[in-house]
C-alpha cells in the first residue's frame, strides 16, 4: 500500500514504518554481506532474529520468543537449525532440571563478536551521513519511544 500523501509540503521523509522497515532490512543486508565474507554463508536472514536476542548468559526457549517476537515453534526451529550448525546448543537449566537455556557455542559466540563490531561500523558510517550528534540523538529518541510504550503497557 502506497503511503498517505502527506497535508505538509515540508515534509521530505516516509512515514515511521517504512522507515523503520527500509532502515531494518538495509541493517539486515549488511550483515548477512558480512557473515558470509567470514565464512559464515550458513547464515539466513530469519537466523538474524535469534542471533541479535540470543545473548551470551543462556535463555530458555520461552523468553528468547518472546524477546525476538517470534512464535514459541518459530523460535524453536530457528535454534535447531542453528544448533545443527554449531552455533547454539542446549544446557541444562540448573534452576530447573526439566527446562533448557540456549547457549552459544565458541561458534557462535565468535559470531556475536564479529556482528557486534559490524553494527559499530554500520553505526560509525551511517553516523557520518548525517554527523555524529544527530545521529546518536535519533537512536535515543528512538530508544526513548520504546521505553515510553514499555512504560504505557500494562504489566502481567
Amino acid at each position: 500500500m502506497p503511503p498517505p500523501p502527506s497535508s505538509d509540503p515540508q515534509r521530505s521523509r516516509l512515514p515511521v514504518g517504512q522507515l523503520l522497515v527500509r532502515l531494518l532490512g538495509e541493517f539486515r543486508r549488511e550483515l548477512l554481506e558480512e557473515a558470509e565474507a567470514y565464512g559464515y554463508g550458513d547464515i539466513r536472514l530469519a537466523h538474524l532474529q535469534i542471533t541479535g536476542n540470543i545473548g551470551t548468559k543462556g535463555i530458555r526457549l520461552t523468553d528468547l520468543a518472546a524477546r525476538a517476537q517470534l512464535s514459541l515453534a518459530a523460535t524453536s526451529e530457528l535454534v535447531n537449525e542453528l544448533q545443527e550448525l554449531g552455533y547454539l546448543e542446549r544446557r541444562p537449566d540448573p534452576a530447573d532440571a526439566r527446562a533448557k537455556l540456549i547457549f552459544p557455542t565458541a561458534r557462535g559466540l565468535q559470531l556475536l563478536r564479529e556482528a557486534s563490531d559490524k553494527v559499530r561500523e554500520l553505526e560509525r558510517l551511517w553516523g557520518a551521513y548525517v554527523g555524529e550528534e544527530r545521529f546518536e540523538a535519533a537512536l535515543q529518541t528512538l530508544q526513548d519511544v520504546v521505553d515510553a510504550i514499555r512504560r504505557a503497557q500494562p504489566t502481567t
